[in-house]
């Protein structure tokens, strides 16, 4: 369309002024039937009139904008006073950023490391050491912990003040700071007695979370203080998450203001209450609920041998509501035994010994229980022991390694396994997986490998690989095993390496060996070997003169990478 023709020209001159942009979009969202052009001049049609008319706007609105002031440049970056990345660790973090997984064809990943998975392993290493991220490469990093949220807090972390200056600045990477704490506000010095309390009381939620938080850690009874202040006008689902914020730090000086909390209109709230006092085993809930599970479990003399026996409450009443007992229970669970667990649960596990003739906590697991409700008591025990982090219990509730059950009587699932195991010591934790691989192999143990720290213990990492040759020699599945074998290389100690090379080989194949089995092994192994090579690379150039920090080695891989 000409509009600069003659005629067009003409036309305008005729026509009625138009309207505002807002007008002309109007008319053409509706139609210009609908929408009739007040315009429209002789032998026009309202379309074309319409089109003609954007196109001066258009015009118009381009030539006669005013230049704006001039925008107030950013501040300055902060500084970071942590130690330059060595050059050659620096090189490396360029390379797993911008690296990917180098996968071969046919869905098979072929005999090379994927960077992109070593990466967590790097950041929590640069973290021990204390480094500051290389400024050129804090867009990648971003961009990174942008795509994978489990990169967010190593990545954040490493990346420093910097990060949330460049977050500011760029919409897609505002997650940086809605990780950081306060939203990357600077809190308050707990001594500045004014500025806590101007923050608390005018700050935005997520600072005041921030805060209670940075409380908690250097002057918990200010933070409760500061809580309890405004803790009757506060919403529902603030409370809940304020409240939470007291598990770090959690004390029997927390007690009151716990109990205040177990009548509070929220049924959220109240529940969160009566957690985290069932994880103060001198409270008096605890005591209460002590006194509720005593009733409903004893010890039965009648018999040729003591057994436990269960009496189940018969009835949910207002007071173990209060106590954060959920009445209801879920779809196809008896309202009994829903309330059993939820009391022995909150019960202090040292209840137990007294109840129950004083034997230990392997003695009384030992037990047996009559009508059934063996699964439901020791089930309730478990996480009893998860959440009193007790140690005794935990060990007792596994039982062997090598039990036939494979994993104890009171273990009724590979989760409640592997959350028991958190409770031991790292040492003991990695012994007892190792044992259980050597009993029952490596299908059941990947949840398991989960929660050991990294790198693995000589015993652990000695069975996963013993247990992985046996697999190959039998020619099994392999594609079965990619999930311990990508476990392995994350977590198997570098050292390992030499060791590995003797199965490097491509294996016989047996007749009824998953056909190209052996060709797999080989280059996964391989794999591997050359991953071990580079972690140690990664290592020696993270710390050529200096040991790291203590911590993050020891996290289990799903914080370690």
């Amino acid at each position: 369309m000409n509009w600069m023709d003659g005629t067009a020209s003409a036309d305008r001159g005729a026509r009625t002024p138009a309207g505002s942009w807002e007008d002309l979009v109007t008319a053409a969202l509706l139609g210009t039937d609908r929408r009739p052009a007040a315009y429209v001049g002789s032998g026009r049609r309202a379309p074309l009139a319409l089109l003609d008319e954007a196109a001066v706007a258009t015009v118009r609105r381009r030539a006669g904008l005013r230049p704006a002031r001039a925008a107030r440049l950013p501040e300055p970056a902060p500084g970071d006073p942590r130690p330059a990345l060595p050059a050659a660790a620096a090189r490396r973090l360029a390379t797993l950023l911008a690296g990917r997984s180098a996968g071969g064809t046919g869905g098979r990943r072929g005999s090379s490391p994927d960077l992109m998975e070593l990466l967590p392993q790097w950041l929590a290493a640069a973290n021990a050491h204390g480094y500051a991220a290389p400024p050129q490469a804090l867009p990648a990093l971003l961009d990174a912990a942008r795509g994978r949220t489990d990169l967010r807090p190593a990545a954040l972390a490493f990346a420093g003040p910097r990060a949330l200056w460049l977050a500011r600045l760029n919409p897609d990477w505002r997650f940086a700071l809605r990780a950081a704490p306060g939203g990357g506000a600077a809190l308050p010095d707990p001594g500045d007695g004014e500025g806590v309390r101007r923050l608390w009381q005018e700050g935005l939620f997520a600072e005041r979370v921030a805060l209670l938080g940075a409380l908690r850690a250097g002057a918990p009874g200010l933070a409760r203080e500061l809580l309890a202040s405004t803790w009757p006008t506060e919403r529902a689902e603030d409370r809940l998450m304020f409240l939470d914020s007291l598990r770090r730090g959690l004390s029997p000086a927390d007690e009151p203001f716990l109990e205040q909390a177990l009548g509070d209109r929220s049924r959220n709230v109240r529940a969160t209450a009566a957690e985290l006092l069932s994880a103060l085993p001198a409270s008096a809930l605890a005591a209460r609920m002590a006194v509720r599970a005593g009733a409903c479990v004893a010890l039965d003399h009648t018999g040729h041998s003591s057994a436990i026996v269960v009496e189940a409450p018969h009835a949910c009443d207002s007071g173990m509501e209060r106590d954060g007992v959920v009445a209801t229970p879920p779809a196809g669970r008896g309202e009994r035994s829903w309330w059993l667990g939820q009391l022995v649960e909150a019960a202090p596990l040292a209840t137990w010994r007294g109840r129950l003739g004083g034997r230990t906590a392997r003695e009384i697991v030992a037990l047996p229980v009559t009508d059934g409700w063996q699964g439901e008591l020791h089930a309730a025990w478990c996480r009893a022991a998860v959440r009193q982090r007790d140690t005794e219990w935990s060990r007792a509730l596994l039982g062997s390694p090598s039990a036939p059950e494979a994993g104890g009587p009171g273990a009724v699932s590979l989760a409640e396994r592997a959350k028991l195991l958190a409770a031991l010591e790292p040492t003991e934790r990695a012994a007892w997986v190792a044992g259980f691989i050597a009993a029952h192999g490596l299908s059941e143990a990947f949840q398991l490998l989960g929660v050991c720290a990294v790198p693995w213990a000589e015993p652990l990492g000695r069975s996963v690989v013993d247990a992985l040759n046996i697999a190959r020699d039998a020619g099994s599945y392999p594609w079965s095993f990619s999930g311990v074998m990508g476990l392995a290389e994350r977590c198997l100690d570098p050292a390992e390496a030499t060791r590995l090379e003797a199965l490097l080989a491509i294996p016989d194949e047996h007749e009824d060996a998953a056909p190209g089995a052996g060709g797999y092994w080989a280059e996964a192994f391989q794999r591997l070997v050359t991953t071990l090579r580079l972690r140690a690379a990664m290592a020696g150039e993270l710390a050529p003169d200096h040991p790291p920090l203590t911590g993050p080695s020891a996290q289990p891989p799903d914080a370690a990478g």
